[in-house]
């Protein structure tokens, strides 16, 4: 066979000359390809032999091309490339690093139970939502002694206190004997600014817990009446929570007024003496004549009874005085309440 000129190579492409593909990263010199590789076919040489490509697979393109298909086959770090990026096999554009196998069943529940709370946590968060609760439970229950049964009892004895004035102006109530939990009078403690309603008996729940103030008047612990000719006049009231009538009856003075407005008539009392605590059984400071007040002998006094220390029921306070005048309604209102 006659051996082809390398100059005459130019008809196996079609009389076109041969140029190397363009460089894409780089116009620094090269080594051009063969003919026959440009065209993936085989080439000629110079003795007229056919000649495979000296790499099988190789692409064309130049040196970018071929990067790419090797990151494509052994992934960025050089790995094999028999994963892909989500740990799958076969994957043909794998870029990632090291993948994760992976979990076993046993190593799924184990990592469950590790995130799982302790019976410990749990035990402690529910004594904590318990304390949290007794709290929140406690705080509402000050809320309402100390607040709310003030707002209720001032409205309740402000309320009988207006049915007694309209009762004795016209006359639908006359002095007698009266019923238990039934207002019969009002009490008026100028240097305090209290004016409460005087009820019959001494029941938290008909009497005292409406904000009104209850007379001893049943059984063993009856007392005279404010129109009695001689005798103690006997009341109770709290000191605190439910309308706390007598809260400061601690800071009356000797000389003091306590007036007690009936239908009829003003009785005007004037603080005698203190007794800063005793016990709750002591009832002889209702007495009569009674031991410790300082009086001597048989008189028309008050005695005015309530809790000591403030917010306990562990003793009582008991203040007594003596009635110095009884003045008509109809004459007006006696000084002590016009000052």
């Amino acid at each position: 066979m006659t051996a082809v000129r390398p100059e005459r190579e130019d008809h196996l492409y079609g009389g076109t000359p041969y140029e190397p593909p363009i460089d894409e990263e780089t116009v620094a010199l090269r080594i051009p390809q063969s003919p026959g590789s440009a065209f993936g076919g085989d080439s000629l040489s110079a003795s007229g032999a056919s000649t495979a490509p000296p790499v099988t697979g190789t692409p064309a393109g130049g040196r970018a091309a071929r990067r790419k298909a090797a990151k494509g086959r052994h992934g960025r770090h050089g790995g094999h490339g028999d994963h892909d990026s989500q740990g799958g096999p076969g994957g043909a554009g794998g870029t990632s690093g090291t993948v994760a196998r992976p979990l076993s069943r046993v190593e799924a529940r184990r990592q469950a139970r590790a995130r799982k709370p302790s019976a410990a946590v749990v035990a402690s968060r529910a004594v904590g939502e318990v304390f949290i609760t007794t709290g929140v439970l406690m705080l509402l229950f000050v809320t309402y002694q100390l607040w709310w049964t003030n707002v209720r009892a001032h409205a309740q004895a402000d309320k009988e206190a207006s049915s007694l004035q309209d009762d004795w102006a016209s006359g639908r109530r006359n002095p007698g004997t009266f019923s238990p939990g039934q207002g019969f009078a009002i009490l008026h403690i100028p240097k305090l600014d209290v004016v409460v309603p005087i009820a019959e008996g001494i029941s938290n729940k008909k009497v005292l817990d409406k904000g009104m103030v209850g007379h001893y008047g049943e059984d063993a612990l009856k007392t005279a009446m404010p129109d009695a000719k001689a005798g103690n006049f006997g009341l109770a009231g709290h000191r605190n929570t439910h309308g706390e009538p007598f809260r400061y009856i601690n800071r009356l003075q000797p000389g003091d007024a306590i007036v007690v407005e009936t239908q009829d008539e003003y009785y005007v009392y004037k603080m005698a003496s203190m007794l800063p605590v005793t016990s709750p059984s002591n009832v002889s400071v209702l007495d009569p004549v009674p031991p410790g007040s300082g009086f001597t002998g048989p008189g028309r006094y008050i005695t005015l009874t309530t809790c000591t220390p403030e917010f306990t029921s562990k003793y009582r306070l008991i203040v007594w005085g003596k009635m110095v005048e009884e003045r008509p309604r109809s004459k007006g209102k006696p000084d002590a309440l016009v000052e």
